[in-house]
């Protein structure tokens, strides 16, 4: 199972904003698991779903050249629940942006209901205080991610290279 959360980027302005849906399919092992018989989208991985839309939104903002890490959910509150059928609209902005970390707020709705609300801080893990080193590849923004936003920029008809 590959650990994406989010399917494509509707929205994307850099240093700002980004949002991206994810669509809740009863195909998903994890539907049929979370709760057997009543089979809803687990809201821990809407937070995840969270916090890959909007640390790659602050990995861009540093032209990805910091390992984005989460480094604290500061808040997540939960409205209602997201059951098969339904697609998931993560709406993310950056509240903060410093050399050493980041902090968003975060909305998730389905259709104009508002499901959750997520608030997370980021770590930029090479600017990190403890002296710490971690390998020279950026082992956070992967391919697969950054397959997301080349797929935005090329729909929205920007040329880009990765």
């Amino acid at each position: 199972m590959r650990w994406i959360w989010i399917d494509r980027f509707e929205l994307f302005e850099p240093g700002v904003r980004a949002v991206a849906i994810k669509n809740v399919s009863l195909a998903e092992d994890h539907i049929h698991d979370h709760f057997p018989g009543f089979p809803i989208m687990p809201t821990c991985l809407m937070v995840e779903g969270m916090a890959q839309t909007a640390g790659i939104l602050v990995g861009e903002a540093r032209n990805f050249e910091e390992k984005v890490i989460l480094a604290k959910v500061k808040r997540a509150v939960f409205h209602s629940i997201v059951q098969p059928g339904e697609t998931i609209r993560h709406d993310a902005r950056i509240e903060q942006l410093t050399e050493s970390a980041a902090t968003t707020s975060g909305r998730i709705t389905v259709g104009d209901e508002l499901v959750g609300e997520v608030d997370i801080v980021f770590s930029h893990i090479d600017q990190n205080m403890s002296g710490l080193e971690f390998p020279e590849e950026n082992f956070v923004f992967t391919e697969a991610f950054m397959s997301l936003l080349n797929a935005f920029r090329q729909r929205s008809g920007e040329r880009i290279t990765l």
